[in-house]
């Protein structure tokens, strides 16, 4: 059964794949919501949602993160590390 491989696999690749540290944050803070009210969801159709709560937030830690890794906020690139190619050559 590769469940267990699946679970623990997919939140990373979900991260390189989707790895923009805006969307990602907005994956992160839905999930946090949703682990803040897990208590009040028993019993209503949001419950579904309340299975998946760790799952999402693993997911939104690793987007986020991967967007900081691919310096990206909402498709707009950042500059938070400089690049590792010489800009001297570059004839523009």
């Amino acid at each position: 059964n590769p469940a267990l491989i699946t679970i623990v696999t997919y939140p990373f690749l979900f991260g390189m794949m989707y790895g923009d540290m805006g969307h990602g944050s907005i994956w992160l803070m839905f999930a946090l919501f949703l682990c803040s009210i897990s208590a009040k969801v028993r019993g209503t159709p949001l419950e579904g949602l309340n299975l998946a709560r760790f799952f999402l937030l693993l997911m939104g830690i690793m987007a986020t993160y991967c967007g900081f890794i691919y310096n990206e906020w909402f498709a707009f690139p950042t500059f938070f590390f400089d690049s590792c190619f010489n800009r001297e050559r570059d004839v523009w």
